[in-house]
C-alpha cells in the first residue's frame, strides 16, 4: 500500500534552495544529518498530460491567491520569470529557485483532487 510520495529536485545550489523551502516557504522539515533537509510538503495531486516526445516532470506549489504568493517571494529577491497570467485552468506564475531550477505556482480555478472523497 503507498502511503506517501517522495519528491525530488535536483539543484547546482541545494543548500541554497533548502534555505528557501525552510525560511521563505515555511516549509516543516526533518534534518537527517548534516543540513540534509527533507521537507513535509502540503496536500499533492497528480496529473498526467500528453505529451509527444521529451517526456518530463514538472513540480507546481497551488495557492488562494498567486498574486499575493509572488509579490511576497519577489519581496524576499526571488526572481520571477512569469508574471501570474490567466490561463484556461487558473493563474500561473514560475519562479526560478536560487539553484536554478524553475517552481511553478498557480491558483487553480478546477475543481481540486482535494475535495474529493
Amino acid at each position: 500500500m503507498i502511503n506517501g510520495m517522495h519528491a525530488l529536485i535536483y539543484s547546482t545550489n541545494a543548500d541554497a534552495d533548502r534555505a528557501f523551502f525552510r525560511d521563505v516557504l515555511g516549509f516543516p522539515h526533518v534534518d537527517t544529518g548534516e543540513g540534509w533537509l527533507i521537507f513535509k510538503a502540503p496536500p499533492a495531486e497528480i496529473a498526467f498530460h500528453p505529451a509527444d516526445a521529451h517526456t518530463r516532470c514538472e513540480l507546481y506549489l497551488t495557492t488562494d491567491d498567486v498574486e499575493s504568493t509572488v509579490a511576497q517571494w519577489s519581496e524576499r529577491g526571488l526572481e520571477i520569470i512569469v508574471a501570474p497570467a490567466k490561463r484556461e485552468w487558473g493563474t500561473e506564475a514560475v519562479v526560478r529557485l536560487p539553484g536554478g531550477a524553475t517552481l511553478g505556482v498557480y491558483q487553480p480555478t478546477h475543481v481540486t483532487a482535494f475535495s474529493a472523497a
